[in-house]
């Protein structure tokens, strides 16, 4: 069985499905404006249809790079109607994003330690706390280091999390050095043979220097007890922050070295066009999606299943 199999496909294509709603209503707005009277593909309709995922929050160099590919198929197709624009955008978002299966829990990488960062609000914790059931229902051991020293909500809440979860908190109270805990919760994760690490890092303004460079301290402190840590960077973006998600995303994976992108609150937003932009322009794929409030709700990306959901129900006529 694959990681997290055990998840139905049909509770996830429905939660996908209804968790896209805002911004599938969002986005073919935009791009039915673009084709609104016309019977075939030109290069109004192309202008149009760019001026539409600019607005999207698809990001100028995909959004570019969408275009440009739509145009070169016009060009060699010699005439694509309107209502042919939906799979052949389906076909050029697929190809754009990038796709890298994340390194597994296993034998080689035992404990497999995860680094989550994130600016503030962007609901970091929430999303250790749903991984870390995530991994539990697959009966994964799991270890959780409470390296926000800042706030004392966030370890009360990953103790909840631990609590509900059976995932065990390595935590060392406010104030206490961040890289100092991720160092005790890795030596804990090994004698207790776990499965998987999940560090906790305090939200931080992506433009602070100073609080950028103390995440590559906990990562270089990581490798002193486990060399190939860690194995995964996971950055969590609130999809409703729009065009600053490309700035964090910058901004962390220069610090950090993302690997992989969660992308939450996407439900409550019609701005999900920033997935796209975001892991096209810094090739850095997605992992997980947030979807709802339910733990089952943090689901491992398919961008198949995505761009489906994304077009699911909507079909464009001129």
């Amino acid at each position: 069985m694959g990681l997290f199999s055990f998840l139905s496909r049909r509770e996830n294509k429905e939660s996908l499905d209804t968790g896209l709603t805002k911004t599938r209503q969002s986005f073919f707005e935009k791009i039915r404006h673009a084709v609104l009277g016309k019977s075939r593909v030109d290069e109004e309709v192309l202008d149009r249809l760019e001026e539409g995922l600019l607005q999207a929050d698809v990001g100028v160099e995909t959004t570019l790079k969408i275009i440009d590919r739509l145009r070169e198929r016009v060009a060699r197709d010699k005439f694509v109607s309107a209502a042919d624009l939906s799979a052949l955008l389906k076909d050029e978002i697929l190809r754009l994003l990038p796709v890298a299966p994340p390194p597994a829990p296993g034998p080689l990488t035992q404990p497999y330690v995860i680094l989550v960062v994130g600016v503030n609000g962007v609901g970091k914790t929430t999303t250790i706390g749903k991984l870390a059931w995530l991994y539990a229902q697959e009966g994964k051991k799991v270890v959780l280091g409470a390296a926000d020293t800042f706030r004392a909500a966030a370890v009360d809440q990953l103790r909840i999390w631990s609590e509900r979860t059976g995932a065990d908190l390595i935590q060392k109270g406010m104030g206490a050095d961040p890289a100092s805990v991720a160092f005790d919760t890795l030596n804990a994760a090994k004698a207790r043979a776990a499965d998987v690490v999940i560090v906790d890092t305090a939200g931080r303004l992506h433009n602070k220097k100073h609080l950028m460079d103390e995440l590559t301290k906990v990562r270089n402190v990581m490798r002193k007890v486990i060399p190939e840590a860690p194995h995964e960077v996971l950055l969590v973006l609130d999809a409703s922050t729009g065009q600053n998600a490309f700035e964090q995303a910058r901004q962390f994976t220069a610090a950090t070295q993302v690997t992989g992108l969660v992308v939450t609150k996407l439900d409550g937003t019609a701005r999900g066009g920033v997935l796209l932009g975001v892991a096209h322009t810094l090739n850095i794929p997605v992992r997980f999606i947030g979807v709802g409030e339910k733990p089952q709700d943090l689901q491992p990306f398919d961008p198949s299943a995505f761009v489906e959901a994304l077009f699911e129900g909507w079909t464009l006529q001129a």
